[in-house]
């Protein structure tokens, strides 16, 4: 589906002059991007380029030394990660970061955390497990079972996820993201690791995300056939600057792109 038939237009969130720096080794060097709402924008390049370090921005891991991210048209010099989490973004991580001893319904479902009643799941009711707290934890678990059933993952709800493959783990935490509802979803390498078959489904979750909840997605991705097929718009970093951002097939004869990363064929 083209940016015109997905009638993208409002950013929802602009990253402006991005400069992030660890002592004397600058990752990211003046870049400025948005992302339009319900789109799916990838932002790749090679090793080093400083594309995990711009998501850590986004969603406050890292603070910036320059420049200024405006989400849904509040201005943040910082985001920090709660207020990431609580203003609608969540993301998944280059490695899987999931809870190994706990279910793969336990996991998804602390993804709802941040839309509990405070009151209802606090130490006194917990305590005697009734009334609030038990209609509280019941409507919660409904939505958990929504998107256990939307990623197909009914047959291994119980089972512990360090028992599981690593696609099927990677599934579990894209099922823990979308718990939290989010308005932007910041996926880091979400087909890395996987095999053809684990690749074709978790692209089809993808676009099914977007499709079906209208949710942005912004995602890292080494694999140029997916980000091809999947984005709506690319912006290409290297050596922790911008070196072009437009529609895949744009960014993919940009010379820069081809010299920085695509390569030659011979």
């Amino acid at each position: 589906m083209s940016i015109a038939e997905k009638n993208i237009s409002e950013a929802i969130l602009t990253v402006e002059n991005i400069t992030l720096s660890f002592g004397a080794v600058r990752a990211i060097r003046d870049v400025s991007f948005d992302i339009k709402k319900s789109e799916i924008r990838a932002i790749i390049g090679p090793n080093g380029a400083g594309k995990t370090s711009m998501l850590n921005v986004i969603n406050g891991f890292y603070h910036p030394q320059e420049g200024k991210i405006s989400f849904r048209g509040e201005v943040r010099k910082q985001m920090r990660p709660h207020e990431a989490a609580a203003g609608g973004i969540a993301r998944t991580f280059q490695n899987v970061a999931l809870f190994k001893g706990m279910s793969t319904l336990d996991n998804i479902m602390t993804g709802r955390n941040l839309k509990m009643n405070k009151w209802n799941v606090s130490l006194i009711p917990s305590m005697f497990y009734y009334g609030p707290t038990q209609k509280e934890e019941i409507k919660h678990r409904q939505y958990v079972e929504e998107i256990i059933s939307f990623l197909e993952i009914e047959a291994i709800r119980k089972t512990p996820v360090g028992r599981l493959p690593y696609g099927l783990q990677k599934r579990v935490e894209l099922g823990r993201a979308l718990a939290a509802e989010p308005d932007l979803l910041l996926l880091d390498e979400p087909m890395a690791g996987m095999n053809l078959e684990e690749k074709e489904d978790m692209c089809r979750f993808v676009l099914d995300v977007n499709d079906e909840f209208g949710t942005t997605i912004a995602l890292i991705e080494h694999d140029m056939g997916v980000v091809m097929d999947l984005s709506d718009r690319v912006v290409v970093l290297d050596h922790g600057e911008k070196i072009a951002d437009g529609s895949p097939d744009e960014v993919k004869s940009d010379q820069k792109v081809i010299d920085a990363y695509l390569g030659v064929s011979n």
